[in-house]
């Protein structure tokens, strides 16, 4: 039986989440009953993408038919980082990059989130020095080179999320500087405060600020700043008001993507939200 579908407010943007494969399985239901985005969290590590795809991507494949919202994964991240000066190691992030974008093509998915390389120790060393940037920005150049080709021959997009970025601005100069249709900015809004509480960084609602018209995902998260909690939304010190504020001042409202680390109750972020008569 078809389950029908929650019509959402125009005023307020449905909630999407990132799951594993088990934890999709889990909230298949709450998924279904609104058109709710996923972003698959199970084909990021190295393990799965060197092994044997067939299995994850055929159980992928039935936990998402009948979803109405939109598909994406979390790509590869673990043991590098997309600016590495060495061109060894490049070579094995573009083949992690482009094996999870076979994932996408698989599952039909349209969008892919990567980590900035941008770090506390760049922050101050590219005020001090615009050749530091420069030199960050090559280096990413010739690393996603080929893996943006791919994504814009397919139709994927990448959205580059904030880790240590102090500067909300880093990431849009790097998209920027790329200039490439397949690559835009997301955002996570507890690393954001976290860089807001231990380095000096601007609050989180200006991050989007910064990112304007570039944002095209948020990860939603909790966090006191002290580490990167993954919280659920409203469980911490996070001003959610300021931050909606923001995100309806875009000309285009991002997919909203709740991360958390407790992903059994993951609609608790969901209802919290809700509470505050800020999503669905």
């Amino acid at each position: 039986m078809k389950l029908a579908v929650a019509k959402p407010s125009a005023a307020k943007p449905v909630l999407g989440a990132a799951l594993t494969l088990d934890m999709l399985e889990l909230h298949r239901g709450w998924m279904l009953a609104a058109p709710r985005d996923l972003e698959l969290q199970s084909f990021c590590l190295p393990h799965v993408l060197n092994g044997d795809l067939s299995v994850p991507i055929a159980r992928a494949k039935k936990l998402i038919d009948g979803l109405e919202g939109r598909i994406g994964i979390h790509g590869p991240y673990v043991g590098f980082s997309i600016d590495t000066a060495d061109p060894d190691v490049a070579v094995i992030v573009q083949k992690r990059m482009l094996k999870a974008l076979e994932v996408c093509e698989a599952l039909m998915a349209d969008q892919m989130v990567i980590h900035s390389p941008i770090t506390s120790w760049d922050h101050g060393n590219q005020m001090a020095s615009a050749h530091d940037a420069m030199i960050q920005i090559e280096r990413v150049r010739f690393t996603l080179g080929p893996v943006l080709k791919r994504a814009e021959d397919t139709g994927v997009g990448l959205v580059l999320e904030n880790i240590e970025d102090i500067d909300p601005a880093a990431r849009c100069r790097m998209v920027d500087a790329l200039n490439s249709p397949a690559l835009k900015v997301s955002l996570d809004t507890g690393h954001a405060q976290y860089a807001h509480v231990t380095t000096a960084a601007p609050p989180v609602d200006a991050y989007v600020m910064a990112a304007g018209k570039r944002l095209d995902h948020v990860h939603l998260q909790d966090s006191d700043g002290f580490a990167d909690r993954h919280w659920h939304p409203g469980d911490g010190p996070l001003n959610w008001r300021a931050i909606f504020t923001a995100l309806h001042a875009l000309p285009k409202m991002p997919r909203l993507i709740l991360e958390v680390n407790d992903l059994r109750h993951v609609r608790r972020g969901a209802e919290n939200l809700a509470a505050l008569g800020l999503a669905e």
